[in-house]
């Protein structure tokens, strides 16, 4: 009977047992509730994405764009052309997007390229905290910006309110600064992996975008959690068909790889435009405007040359997933798609640059494709035997763009092939993204990256934390005699006992022989030779508390030992009888110890 009833339990003792003992399942909780939190939010933005877009330009302005096949939510019949309604509706959103970052979040200007941005910031600099107001209204303004037809995309603020809400998690969890940058990770995995339905892919690029060379390995589990979690979500409602509606592209012909390798040329040279023009039109145009007349006429004035834009080149308008997926069809020509890359690349930059709303990741994208496409097409027109799905070359370089531009040379990869579910171009993929990451290592999209961990303000301390908790006290502390005190010893001794010792604190003992506290000489310092108190005090009246170490004690420890006590020397206790006292540890013994090991590490590099 007994061993029926353990084997019945024996599921809930061995949960218990893993909540109590492994890290993960705690990880594997806030990972699956900041997915959801994200996911739900990642459907309103998309509903209000479309619904605002569908309202503004097709049934207002008229304006009949493609739509990817996986992305047509509402249909119906464009209204009257109406073109000039884009600068009504892009300038107001200028204009209001001005009022409000001006009243409410001015801070955000100094966030960087966009909402992703943001948040590597705030990973880097700003231990994870995100203000909530800042997410609302980049969020809501993102909106408003894209539906509008202003050349942004969804990424940035998605995955900006994703890191939101693992950040308000987090903070009313009370996780510390490391769990809080971890739960900002989470957050915007989840944003990018339901808004593209990549749910890899998206959890791969949230954690390796904010570093140039390196890639957070501990946020990797929530994030693939949360990741899922909201892809389930948004595909639980919209479905999980792939964006974009194309045949599976093969990669069978070994001739194609010195054309891919070309294409990783191509992509470093727009990739270098790219962010070269942005940042040109954000501090030499926008940057000097917004000093001078504020943030309301520098963000009108995006929105309306945005508008001149759109109104010139309808293609420019919205993200433009639907001209990608038209390119990969085949169904546009070398000379349009060369001109699309620069368009696309002033549009953005006018309409991000300014400091209006949105994400740099989808017109990246879209840069990226065009110029696949352009690489495809004259391929096939010069070597038809050789090159024959030059719509592969649009897939090919949308990552291979991207992974040059944010340094993250696997995320946007696996998200390419989810978003086509076939993994057919993986060789080629690996191939053009390792050609530019190579010959576009000087470029970054985003300003708050850093080259690894060791330029992270958020790691300074992990060097120093790891070469101490590799070694004991037992290691370093001086053993020998230390001058123990009585509880009840007269202030009278306790003037001889210092005099006549070396020593910068004492360790107190109790009637049951335990250390109950700590003499330190600073504390007496100014009534040292006070005659009339040597019947007064005694030591227990004058002790610290007690604060004690074990041989078995790692520096570190020791080191927040010191710290919170802000003594200068720490008695060693043995491990199993704390009334035998072993020595003293002195806070210069810590530092020596780091110092020495430190040295080594080094002359062993």
């Amino acid at each position: 009977m007994r061993a029926f009833l353990r084997s019945l339990f024996r599921p809930y003792t061995d949960l218990v047992r893993s909540y109590h003992s492994i890290l993960s399942f705690k990880w594997l909780a806030l990972g699956v509730v900041v997915g959801a939190m994200t996911g739900l939010g990642a459907v309103a933005f998309y509903v209000g994405v479309e619904a605002l877009g569908h309202l503004l330009l097709r049934h207002l302005a008229g304006f009949s764009l493609p739509v990817p096949a996986g992305e047509r939510l509402l249909s119906g019949e464009a209204g009257p052309y109406r073109p000039w309604l884009l600068f009504f509706f892009l300038g107001g959103v200028g204009l209001f997007t001005g009022w409000l970052v001006h009243r409410f979040v001015p801070q955000t200007r100094h966030g960087g390229t966009d909402g992703t941005d943001s948040m590597i910031k705030a990973f880097h600099q700003q231990e994870g905290h995100i203000a909530p107001a800042v997410p609302v209204i980049k969020v809501g303004t993102s909106i408003l910006t894209i539906a509008a037809g202003g050349s942004a995309g969804r990424e940035g603020p998605i995955s900006l309110l994703g890191a939101g809400c693992g950040s308000w998690l987090a903070g009313k969890l009370l996780l510390s600064a490391k769990e809080r940058r971890i739960m900002l990770l989470a957050g915007a995995a989840g944003g990018l992996g339901a808004i593209f339905r990549a749910p890899l892919g998206g959890a791969l690029t949230a954690v390796e975008v904010i570093y140039r060379e390196d890639f957070e390995a501990e946020a990797l589990l929530p994030a693939i959690l949360s990741s899922v979690v909201s892809y389930s979500i948004f595909t639980l409602i919209f479905g999980a068909e792939p964006i974009f509606g194309i045949p599976r592209f093969e990669f069978s012909d070994i001739r194609e790889l010195p054309f891919y390798a070309l294409l990783g040329l191509v992509c470093a040279a727009s990739g270098w435009f790219y962010v070269s023009a942005f940042r040109a039109i954000k501090y030499k145009v926008f940057w000097p405007l917004t000093d001078r007349f504020g943030f309301m006429p520098a963000l009108t004035l995006g929105g309306l040359g945005m508008a001149a834009l759109g109104l010139a080149f309808p293609e420019l308008l919205g993200g433009g997933a639907g001209w990608l997926e038209l390119a990969m069809l085949g169904k546009l020509s070398v000379t349009m798609m060369a001109g699309m890359i620069v368009g696309k690349t002033l549009a953005t930059s006018l309409v991000i640059g300014s400091g209006m709303s949105g994400g740099m990741f989808a017109p990246a994208l879209f840069v990226g494709g065009m110029s696949g496409g352009v690489v495809g097409a004259i391929g096939q027109r010069f070597f038809p035997h050789v090159v024959a799905e030059p719509g592969g070359y649009v897939l090919v370089g949308m990552a291979a763009f991207f992974s040059g531009v944010a340094n993250a040379p696997i995320g946007p990869l696996v998200m390419v092939c989810e978003l086509t579910q076939g993994y057919g171009l993986l060789a080629p993929l690996m191939l053009a993204s390792a050609v530019t990451l190579v010959l576009g290592r000087s470029v970054s999209l985003y300003e708050n990256q850093v080259d690894n961990k060791f330029d992270s303000p958020a790691h300074v301390g992990d060097a120093t934390i790891n070469i101490l908790e590799r070694e004991q006290v037992r290691d370093h502390f001086k053993p020998g005699r230390v001058s123990i005190v009585e509880e009840g010893t007269h202030f009278g001794a306790l003037t001889d006992i210092i005099v006549n010792s070396n020593e910068l604190c004492f360790p107190v003992r109790g009637a049951d022989d335990r250390i109950t506290g700590i003499l330190a000489v600073q504390d007496l310092r100014k009534v040292l030779y006070e005659e009339s108190l040597c019947e007064l005090l005694v030591a227990g009246d004058v002790a610290r508390k007690a604060v004690l170490l074990r041989p078995d004690e790692d520096l570190y420890t020791a080191l927040l030992k010191f710290v919170e006590s802000d003594l200068a020397q720490l008695p060693v206790v043995d491990g199993e009888d704390a009334t035998l006292v072993l020595g003293m540890l002195a806070r210069e013994d810590v530092f020596t110890a780091y110092a020495k090991t430190l040295k080594t590490m080094k002359g062993q590099g």
